[in-house]
């Protein structure tokens, strides 16, 4: 969710002939992935005093059980985003580790269009779609 004041960053802009990563670059994902964590921590906060303010006990079971399938949704959502928060902190100490933007199963870049679209990405397109492919074929 993007309000007025926290609008996003605007897509790096290479210069012809730039280094990849360099640390202008690793700054500007750096700031990216911070905005994006400080936006789940306030999404979480709300949520937390949302869930306190709202606590009622219904005296009618289905009131009941939609205020709990409601919550248990909720959370499942905030898991989801916790684990999130985890992944961007484990990626900003890629970052300070310049480690940043390189595919962990082969090395090569991820390149920055990627990048822009997932900063927390690990995996260059290329083994992405092989990950995925071996996942569809163990579904089976």
């Amino acid at each position: 969710m993007v309000t007025e004041l926290n609008k996003p960053s605007p897509p790096h802009k290479s210069k012809t002939r730039e280094e990849y990563m360099n640390p202008r670059q690793r700054a500007h994902f750096k700031k990216i992935l911070a905005e994006m964590k400080q936006g789940l921590s306030q999404d979480i906060d709300r949520t937390v005093h949302t869930m306190q303010d709202e606590a009622t006990i219904f005296a009618d079971p289905n009131d009941r059980a939609s205020q709990e399938s409601d919550v248990s949704l909720e959370l499942r959502n905030r898991d989801r985003e916790r684990r999130l928060i985890k992944k961007i902190d484990e990626t900003i100490a890629r970052i300070d580790g310049s480690e940043y933007g390189y595919c962990e199963s082969c090395g090569v870049e991820i390149g920055l269009k990627r990048l822009e679209a997932r900063p927390t990405a690990t995996l260059c397109i290329d083994c992405k779609t092989l990950d995925e492919l071996r996942e569809k074929q163990v579904a089976k």
